[in-house]
């Protein structure tokens, strides 16, 4: 299946906020009534301070009409950069509407953030995961992303965030 991945329409922001949400409390990652999802449905932030994808399916595609997916990719010295390090791109809230769910639009997205990062001549891409999360770590090592476990790390008590690297050099 073809998935066309491109910067979020500012028409569109509010979907994709939406969407994000959807995918996190879908999975069971975050809570219904967690605060944390306001954060999440915040894409008009998202877009003006990192870049903002979505991927998008063929329009036959059932179910499936706008965005199926979408990912923050957080280039040097955006404030939604958590983990990179200088020359480190990093990408967060990957989400993937769960009707469109095996379909390849995680894998697109990450190709594009990885793609991104090349053009930017950074020497690794990173991000963080929940452990629960196992199939996007799947996903991550499908496309080279290796566990950092010295990198892990804790927003707040009781959440903890695996690390992924990809070398990019």
């Amino acid at each position: 299946m073809t998935v066309l991945v491109r910067p979020a329409h500012t028409g569109e922001l509010a979907v994709v906020g939406e969407l994000t949400a959807r995918a996190y409390t879908a999975d069971g990652a975050v809570d219904p009534s967690d605060d944390y999802l306001d954060h999440l449905r915040d894409a008009v932030t998202r877009a003006r301070e990192a870049e903002l994808y979505v991927a998008v399916l063929p329009d036959d595609t059932p179910g499936c009409q706008g965005p199926a997916g979408t990912v923050t990719f957080c280039p040097e010295g955006s404030p939604w950069c958590e983990l990179a390090q200088p020359g480190e791109g990093e990408f967060r809230m990957l989400a993937v509407d769960p009707r469109a769910r095996r379909r390849g639009v995680a894998g697109a997205l990450v190709g594009t953030c990885v793609e991104r990062a090349r053009e930017l001549g950074y020497r690794a891409l990173v991000l963080s995961s929940l452990p629960a999360q196992t199939p996007a770590h799947a996903l991550y090592g499908r496309q080279g992303f290796r566990r950092t476990p010295q990198r892990d790390w804790s927003p707040l008590p009781g959440i903890d965030l695996l690390a992924f690297r990809l070398d990019l050099r």
